[in-house]
């Protein structure tokens, strides 16, 4: 199990878990970011922050402070 911030571009997850507090863990839920979906990691920004994903077939650009609060699973090919 890992977090969402150190997964490396081109791979792929199974998002397991969404942590937060509050008005954070409601805004990942309502970008689609809930347990059980998939998601991708595009590209990162050249000075590392933020991430681009592909979730539920939309690219959502994500804050790594924010993608360390999500727990995901390692997709099988």
């Amino acid at each position: 199990m890992i977090t969402l911030d150190t997964l490396p571009v081109g791979h792929e997850a199974v998002i397991t878990a969404v942590g937060g507090e509050g008005p954070l863990r409601c805004r990942l839920l309502d970008m689609g970011l809930i347990p059980k979906t998939r998601v991708r990691v595009e590209k990162i920004a050249p000075l590392g922050d933020p991430m681009e994903l592909r979730v539920r077939g939309y690219a959502l650009s994500l804050r790594k402070e924010d993608a360390r609060e999500i727990q995901v699973e390692v997709a099988e090919s």
